[in-house]
């Protein structure tokens, strides 16, 4: 049977009566309406609020604190738009005011143990799962992807800050296994015994994601610091005796945390029946759906046809021979097949063209569409010669072309090529 201790626990003073109120509201109000599908069965009903404030927000910021941004942004793969910042705002006020309203009307309630008990599992669940959810995406290698084509011939002064941290996590898969089971290791903060500890390595691993995250300019700062907020709060309680323990040296029991009473035993059966049901079906779900899209993208999915990188030895535009003058925008001077359905050709001046591809295998022809204003359009066939030389022929519009190819080997790249090494003489800093 479970120990209920609310009876032996002292009142609270008003300060942590205080701290209890604003947190009891401003995290779940946080967990609700920024879920980042942490809860894989409840994420439908968790997206319905969402249906509300992408109309309320705007008009709250516009009317209310009179700030103006495109308000057709809402949510997408950046979670720090001016409709999350705006959005995290009013959960503040409503939170703060909550809290007046509340302190007022309950001020003489001595403690709240059975609402922390559950808010504390609120967040526990959130912050293990959401962790489990990323970490699970690092050890299978499918948020940091090895470095497309496309960035290994990217002028190394060119990328954005976000684009070489990925470039950077995503070059080696030892490094997101080892972070992947750091951050699925918040697992422990499902069970009660192992609330502490899982506390610790959740805010080793957030820590980490939010420096990330704030020094190389990654859109996530608002959940990665939501998250080291909320492994903070778990481990509140613990400061002090914490702190006894690892600055002074001295002998300490962590406090017992509190749990509801089970009057009956087929109450307490059932409702661990059920965590350990939901825990399992979770696992299981994320599993599934992640090994599931490890076949569609990711390090491991299939590669495109043709895929490679291409300079161009030779083209004919017309029966003319095009000279490789540097300065030219006409003559190609490569081409890039990184993932289905696209292709990206570079010119003799550097500049980039991107177009979408329809590969007819069997007639062995290629239709290839630009995606900018222009719309030119090659309605060419393809011949391979070789395991390295590729050939195009056919018609842009009214004008004949012909170019030849020789495929890049990927492993004269130092990047790829350079290996691991036990020994080093010396520094390979290149």
């Amino acid at each position: 049977m479970s120990e209920n201790v609310s009876q032996t626990s002292p009142p609270w003073n008003i300060y942590t009566k205080i701290a209890f109120r604003f947190f009891f509201l401003l995290l779940p109000l946080f967990i609700i309406l920024n879920n980042n599908g942490a809860f894989p069965f409840l994420s439908g009903i968790l997206q319905l609020p969402s249906l509300v404030l992408h109309h309320f927000i705007p008009w709250f910021s516009k009317h209310v604190i009179n700030y103006d941004y495109d308000f057709t942004i809402t949510t997408n793969g950046s979670g720090d738009t001016s409709y999350d910042w705006v959005l995290l705002l009013f959960i503040f006020l409503v939170s703060v005011i909550g809290c007046i309203i509340w302190s007022v009307f309950d001020r003489k309630r001595k403690s709240y143990n059975a609402a922390y008990y559950w808010l504390v599992v609120l967040v526990r669940f959130y912050l293990a799962f959401t962790l489990i959810l990323y970490g699970l995406l690092k050890v299978i290698k499918l948020q940091f992807p090895d470095p497309s084509l496309n960035r290994l011939l990217q002028p190394f002064g060119d990328a954005s800050p976000m684009g070489l941290a990925w470039t950077f996590l995503g070059f080696s898969k030892g490094y997101n296994i080892f972070m992947g089971v750091v951050e699925v290791s918040a697992v422990l903060l499902l069970f009660r015994r192992t609330v502490v500890v899982g506390a610790f390595l959740s805010l080793a691993a957030t820590v980490h994601v939010m420096s990330m995250n704030y020094f190389f300019d990654v859109p996530v700062k608002l959940l990665s610091t939501a998250l080291v907020v909320m492994s903070l709060f778990i481990l509140a309680p613990h400061f002090l005796t914490l702190y006894r323990f690892f600055i002074k040296y001295e002998s300490q029991q962590l406090n017992k945390m509190y749990r509801p009473a089970f009057k009956k035993r087929w109450l307490y059966i059932s409702a661990y029946s059920l965590k350990y049901l939901y825990i399992t079906a979770s696992m299981i779900t994320l599993l599934y759906t992640f090994i599931q899209q490890t076949k569609t993208y990711g390090s491991v999915a299939p590669k495109a046809f043709l895929y490679g990188i291409y300079n161009v030895e030779d083209m004919r535009l017309n029966d003319k021979t095009l000279l490789p003058l540097t300065t030219d925008s006409i003559r190609w001077k490569q081409m890039v097949i990184n993932y289905t359905g696209y292709a990206r050709i570079k010119k003799m001046n550097d500049s980039t063209v991107n177009f979408t591809t329809v590969f007819d295998q069997k007639k062995k022809e290629l239709v290839l569409k630009s995606t900018a204003k222009d719309s030119s359009k090659y309605v060419l066939s393809y011949h391979l010669i070789g395991k390295d030389k590729l050939v195009f022929s056919g018609l842009s519009d009214q004008d004949a072309i012909s170019v030849s190819f020789k495929r890049k080997d990927l492993n004269d790249f130092r990047l790829i090529n350079r290996g691991f090494h036990w020994v080093s003489e010396y520094p390979y800093n290149r």
